[in-house]
């Protein structure tokens, strides 16, 4: 051991002149990147601010946005990365405008390729993507929404139902509803997509496959054995497999003119409606794009993963600020009540549905105030002009912030104010470019009426069938990343029944 330190003692200088050449020259790269953009002067050799962001992430994005109010955006450097956030709408709403391959790519998952599979929406760009959103369209249009709606809200009472009899078997003691909702949610999205084709023991296995990607999908990026990013790739697979399982099962339904009864029925119906226009005009066998089982499954796997986090951040903060804001929860509470009882045996039609205004100007307030997907990154491709006088490097990673966008143009931006959303006022359509949290440009999501509608029942059936008490500690209401943004506590509530009895109604 002597004579081996002995040997290598002599290349020491040489070890270190090399290590501070390699810091020097970082350091000069990031300053050369940043010019005079606000953000840190001096960084950590290849963590950067890793630390900070990795332990306390809500103030890390807060002194970013700080830093970003004179220029709209700031910078900085995470583990070998440099990255630009932007805070300003309309220098965000570049990025969205010019998303595609040569631009800029949306950051799904560092290794979302390979973890998601190649059919994948996220990194469609082009013609390609535009016909694809065509072929999904009757996915949610009025007919299957109001399938969907039957749905979701049986699901809803039955959960609800449950939450309340977890609470009453331990008065004391609140339970955690970021626990809880992520099943509401699963159970839900199984349901309105591929429903009457899960068995009770398929449900199971599904929903152990979906809780075991979705728990280790940001742990280490090892794609080795019995890894945990391994685990959760192969979960996709299997998942993706049963998906498409049933993308063959309701083909041969919809050939055979059966109702649509979810959502993977409506879609086949108009791809097997395809199929045999293309046969008959072609006098071929060939099918159209994108109508393979396996590309199925797995655009079905995506409608899974962004019905799930996004949701389930939602609807805590739902309770958060009904619990804070009780003139709201009152005034919610008379509206419902008026329109529909849970004790009439009956789900909340689609009339009733749209005559819950107040209700419906307070769940576009919740996804404002707090918009679940705060940050979309985006990875340059190319040096991308960002304004006269910045030019975004090549390989930076671009952070456009819906979150800071909400708080932009309205009225009342600072406070939770349903009243901007109402027929009065309209700053939804005044402040629509503010209005992110369902993304712009071409990768808009397709399923926000759907994402509205689920929100809307939840808090009609919560605050009808149901007293809750938020159980409150001290900073409670802390955003915390997980990447959706979530109340720090996770949602603590006393549950009790309000109602004499819930609606009597059950899956078929």
């Amino acid at each position: 051991m002597v004579s081996y330190l002995s040997f290598l003692s002599p290349f020491a200088p040489f070890f270190v002149t090399f290590l501070l050449l390699f810091l020097l020259v970082e350091q000069i790269s990031y300053l050369r990147k940043k010019r005079n953009v606000p953000g840190s002067n001096i960084i950590l050799p290849f963590l950067g601010n890793a630390i900070s962001l990795t332990t306390k992430p809500t103030s890390f994005w807060k002194v970013q946005a700080d830093l970003a109010a004179s220029l709209g955006f700031s910078v900085n450097y995470i583990i070998g990365r440099f990255i630009v956030f932007i805070r300003n709408t309309e220098l965000s709403h570049l990025i969205f405008a010019n998303l595609r391959p040569d631009d800029f790519l949306l950051v799904g998952h560092p290794f979302g390729k390979k973890l998601f599979g190649e059919h994948n929406m996220i990194y469609m760009f082009g013609q390609d993507h535009k016909d694809l959103r065509h072929q999904i369209a009757p996915n949610f249009t009025p007919r299957a929404l109001s399938t969907y709606t039957t749905l979701q809200q049986i699901i809803i009472l039955q959960h609800l139902r449950s939450w309340e009899r977890l609470s009453s078997e331990s008065p004391g003691k609140p339970i955690y509803l970021r626990l809880l909702a992520p099943d509401m949610n699963l159970e839900t999205s199984q349901t309105v997509f591929v429903g009457r084709y899960l068995s009770r023991e398929a449900r199971e296995k599904f929903r152990d496959d979906y809780n075991l990607f979705n728990t280790r999908l940001m742990k280490l990026l090892f794609d080795l054995p019995d890894f945990a990013f391994r685990n959760a790739r192969l979960a996709v697979e299997r998942l993706v497999e049963t998906l498409s399982d049933y993308a063959t099962q309701s083909k041969k339904r919809m050939s055979e003119g059966d109702e649509p009864s979810c959502l993977i029925d409506f879609w086949m119906q108009e791809t097997v409606r395809e199929i045999a226009e293309s046969k008959e005009i072609a006098e071929s066998k060939t099918a159209p794009p994108r109508s393979s089982d396996v590309e199925i499954g797995s655009y079905l796997f995506d409608f899974l993963f962004a019905a799930q986090d996004a949701s389930t951040s939602l609807l805590l903060w739902v309770v958060t600020l009904l619990d804070s804001h009780l003139d709201v929860l009152r005034r919610v509470r008379e509206e419902v009540s008026r329109i529909w009882s849970p004790e009439s045996d009956t789900l909340i039609s689609a009339e009733q549905l749209r005559e819950m205004k107040y209700t419906q100007t307070v769940a576009r307030e919740v996804i404002r105030y707090q918009p679940p997907a705060a940050l979309v990154p985006h990875i340059a491709m190319k040096d991308f002009p960002l304004t006269e006088s910045y030019t975004i490097p090549k390989g930076t990673i671009v952070f456009p912030s819906v979150y800071e966008s909400s708080f932009q143009g309205f009225t009342e931006a600072d406070r939770f104010e349903p009243k901007q959303f109402s027929e009065d006022r309209q700053e939804e359509v005044i402040f629509k470019r503010n209005y992110l949290a369902f993304g712009a440009g071409p990768h808009q999501c397709v399923g926000q009426r759907y994402a509205l509608n689920h929100l809307v029942f939840f808090i009609a059936m919560f605050i009808t069938v149901l007293d809750f008490k938020r159980r409150r500690t001290e900073g409670c209401d802390e955003i915390m990343y997980c990447p959706t943004i979530f109340p720090k506590d996770g949602c603590r509530v006393s549950l009790s029944q309000r109602c004499p009895r819930y609606p009597n109604l059950t899956l078929n």
